[in-house]
């Protein structure tokens, strides 16, 4: 995986330069940006990291930013500075779905340590999301009758249960178990439990 990129976007060139240097200490890369509707336009959005948005620049302010990236789904955690925080502009800025609000001149360590717990969660967001994609790529593979018995593993009933409930001997309960628990590439009930219940409680519920 590359190294997690910060993109800085601020008007002012002495911040900017000054916080790209503080945040390349902690081995964190920067892309800078001075133009916000540039920025919008060229940014990579399918890389790992955060951004960082000062609140006020000339044209596209950093909050109307931050509403335009909520809008098209960009899942980049934000953090905005501002050198005039409000409570309303502060209200505004986490309700877009700001990370974090931190006033200027900000404290060099806080805003460190929130890149970098903003990084860790983009991480582990992107790992969740990667496996909800796999889990129901391979809940598709199971036949109709396999997902019918691992709804009714779900619920916690027996094979001999089951069997009764879709009228199957048990040993044929016992194959579509073997089979279901092999395409979900599942090592135990409880995993089986853990990854698929909210899929089939989704199934349950679609018109």
């Amino acid at each position: 995986m590359h190294t997690p990129l910060i993109h800085l976007v601020d008007d002012d060139a002495a911040v900017r330069d000054g916080l790209a240097l503080l945040i390349g200490t902690v081995g964190l890369r920067v892309q800078t940006w001075d133009d916000p509707q540039a920025f919008i336009t060229g940014f990579d959005r399918q890389a790992i990291g955060a951004i960082v948005l000062d609140v006020r620049m000339p044209g596209l302010g950093g909050v109307a930013v931050l509403e335009r990236l909520q809008a098209e789904g960009v899942d980049q955690p934000v953090v905005m500075l501002t050198g005039h925080g409000t409570v309303a502009l502060c209200r505004r800025a986490f309700k877009s779905g700001a990370a974090e609000f931190l006033e200027k001149p900000v404290d060099d360590e806080l805003l460190l340590d929130t890149l970098q717990q903003a990084v860790r969660q983009h991480v582990h967001s992107r790992e969740r999301h990667a496996a909800d994609r796999e889990a129901r790529a391979r809940h598709a593979q199971l036949s109709p009758r396999e997902q019918e018995v691992l709804g009714l593993i779900i619920e916690g009933l027996t094979n001999k249960e089951i069997g009764r409930a879709l009228g199957l001997s048990p040993r044929t309960v016992e194959t579509h178990r073997a089979h279901l628990f092999a395409k979900l590439e599942a090592e135990s009930l409880a995993q089986l439990i853990r990854r698929y219940a909210r899929l089939v409680e989704e199934g349950d519920s679609a018109p």
